[in-house]
């Protein structure tokens, strides 16, 4: 009898589990995070996830085997390819596109209460539209924390999501990314911002558009500025140089806050 049950047990074939169970059941029980890969204006991204939100975006330039070496050791957690979650890759898209209607979560817990209020305001900012790193310290009550702002995007764990593409330096300049300074430029234009256009503006000593209609001063990028016509456009090196001309800042941009 015996040997009969051994024999029968011999003869079962051991089935094994799909190589994509493990990292699933890791990624539900909170002990990996997962990723996908995702299409974007700048190419192919790895986006990591974890029951928290999104939790870093990369560009796919070396392989999954290398976002995963690379995402260990910035954030100390392990990584596993995985599904996402639902309706994730659809608001990624929409995001991407544009739609600021999108819901996204973030965790943003490796961040400091700091570079946080950094990139909360930077979600502030419109597509197609750009603010100085000066605008965003004061904005967020730090006024002399110009360099720390800086710092704060450069480290960024979700950019693109986080649009801190839209920072650039007083003078004009489109200033670094993460993910790449020609990607930044590319993602601007895209959206719409003349980059060369604004970078000549900057070099002329610039600062700020005014409309002599209305005696409202903007960012050279706000929605109102663009609509203020040729013959009623008047530029100043400052906000107090606009302030003293009788021109008060523009509600929707707050460019008092930039100088």
């Amino acid at each position: 009898m015996e040997d009969a049950i051994v024999s029968e047990l011999r003869s079962l074939r051991v089935r094994r589990a799909p190589a994509t169970l493990l990292p699933r059941v890791l990624e539900r029980v909170g002990l990996a995070d997962g990723y996908w890969r995702q299409e974007s204006p700048v190419g192919p991204l790895f986006v990591a996830f974890n029951a928290l939100g999104i939790c870093a975006v990369a560009r796919d330039l070396r392989g999954a085997a290398a976002f995963e070496r690379e995402y260990h050791a910035r954030f100390n957690r392990r990584i596993c390819a995985g599904g996402p979650p639902r309706g994730a890759v659809e608001a990624v898209t929409r995001r991407l596109a544009g739609d600021r209607r999108a819901r996204l979560h973030f965790d943003l817990r490796g961040c400091s209460e700091f570079e946080r209020a950094v990139l909360e305001k930077t979600m502030e900012i419109p597509r197609g539209e750009v603010r100085p790193y000066g605008w965003v310290a004061r904005e967020i009550g730090r006024p002399k924390a110009v360099r720390a702002v800086g710092t704060a995007l450069g480290g960024n764990p979700v950019p693109l999501l986080i649009p801190c593409h839209r920072v650039v330096r007083a003078d004009g300049a489109i200033g670094e990314y993460a993910l790449g300074d020609a990607a930044k430029r590319e993602l601007l234009q895209g959206e719409g911002v003349d980059v060369a256009r604004l970078e000549r503006f900057a070099r002329g000593g610039s600062r700020f558009v005014g409309s002599d209609t209305t005696h409202i001063y903007c960012l050279p990028t706000c929605g109102s500025a663009r609509r203020i016509a040729a013959p009623h456009r008047v530029e100043f090196p400052s906000a107090r140089a606009a302030a003293g001309a009788g021109y008060r800042p523009c509600k929707r941009c707050r460019p008092a806050f930039a100088s």
